[in-house]
């Protein structure tokens, strides 16, 4: 599939306004998850910017595409989206964690607006997602679920009852979205809970396996028409990606899973981005 340069230039300095606005939302000497929000960011931004049906001023109409943070301690990085989007306020995200503030550290369905499910509680979100999908065939709505998965929260059980569940369904409008940066809270996966190799599992779960450079525009936005055309099995898109893109010192870096900024890195960071 062909793009035009300008989609995809703009889609990239979106991305690069999503990964600013995590920094923003940081601020410092507050730990937060610049880690796997920065690693998810081109993603999201394909999602949020060019292949989703949706309206921020109409966030619960019927026929929208719905987007899963499975991973929901990288909220931050779906708050961007939706701001840059035009739920709420970009400025708010300055407010982000605050007691009582609609931002909270994982998504809250009840609180923010453009949020579908809470989630936080890893392995969760590509349950939930299967149900959305299969709610939506019968009420003949024609839409896609996307949820953004972590490699590290493969480990969980929940997410191949899920995956065993969406094959036996042949839910071809279920996207799962593994956002493969190796890395977790305590280290490498292969060094923790080692879930590798990742490709030859989900094709042994019946799903249709699309691999991808997570950082490549083009690439991510081919791999998402290309789930279109898939009929009776759900997709698995494998993107391989880098915890903390963009931001040199936090680049594949564990502690930056959930690190501190100082005021020293914040700036930075909001340099290397701008």
């Amino acid at each position: 599939m062909s793009y035009s340069k300008k989609l995809i230039d703009d889609l990239k300095q979106k991305a690069k306004i999503l990964r600013k606005d995590v920094v923003i939302s940081i601020g410092v000497g507050v730990a937060g998850h610049i880690g796997g929000s920065n690693s998810a960011a081109d993603i999201v931004t394909a999602l949020y910017f060019y292949k989703m049906k949706h309206d921020p001023k109409n966030p619960k109409m019927a026929d929208r595409d719905r987007f899963l943070l499975s991973k929901g301690h990288v909220a931050i990085l779906q708050y961007a989206a939706l701001a840059e989007a035009g739920y709420f306020p970009v400025d708010d995200l300055k407010k982000t964690k605050e007691i009582g503030f609609y931002l909270q550290g994982h998504p809250d369905v009840l609180k923010t607006p453009g949020i579908e499910a809470g989630t936080g509680s890893l392995g969760q979100g590509l349950s939930i997602g299967l149900g959305m999908a299969l709610g939506m065939r019968l009420d003949r709505i024609d839409r896609k679920v996307y949820v953004l998965v972590g490699d590290g929260e493969m480990a969980e059980g929940q997410i191949w009852e899920a995956a065993m569940a969406a094959s036996a369904y042949k839910a071809d409008n279920l996207v799962a979205i593994i956002d493969h940066n190796k890395l977790q809270a305590n280290g490498r996966i292969t060094d923790r809970f080692d879930t590798t190799p990742i490709i030859p599992k989900w094709e042994g779960f019946g799903w249709n396996v699309i691999e991808i450079d997570g950082h490549n525009m083009e690439e991510i936005l081919t791999a998402l028409d290309q789930a279109d055309t898939v009929k009776d099995k759900p997709t698995v898109i494998v993107a391989h990606t880098v915890k903390g893109k963009g931001v040199s010192f936090a680049e594949n870096v564990v502690s930056y899973h959930n690190g501190i900024l100082t005021e020293e890195t914040y700036e930075q960071a909001l340099e290397e981005l701008s």
